[in-house]
């Protein structure tokens, strides 16, 4: 056997079937869920009672703030009496709006 016959043997195994075709099927029957229920906003409301670092360190530990974000919470509800710190499903913002109320500060779900 040349080197030509060893070089074609090894090419014809090198070659593949290239598929046009995707190699997979789509299920249309399998649903995604995307709605957990109506959508709501916590609001938190300004009071003359806790102090900005206060709010601050609230928010972030209760609705998972950023520092910044907690601080333009905290600024817009000084200024505007009221803010939306949090969107979501009723059940997702309950037990946040609980945790802020039993801190002291003004909050509920709309």
């Amino acid at each position: 056997m040349d080197c030509n016959e060893v070089q074609n043997k090894s090419i014809s195994k090198l070659n593949t079937k290239f598929h046009t075709k995707p190699q997979w099927q789509d299920d249309s029957k399998v649903g995604v869920l995307t709605d957990e229920g109506e959508k709501r906003v916590l609001v938190l409301h300004n009071d003359d009672v806790n102090t900005f670092d206060f709010v601050i360190e609230s928010l972030i530990a209760i609705c998972h703030h950023t520092p910044i974000q907690a601080e333009q919470c905290t600024w817009l509800v000084h200024f505007k009496g009221k803010c939306d710190v949090k969107s979501g499903s009723f059940y997702f913002l309950e037990p946040m709006c609980t945790a802020l109320l039993d801190r002291g500060l003004s909050a509920e779900i709309v």
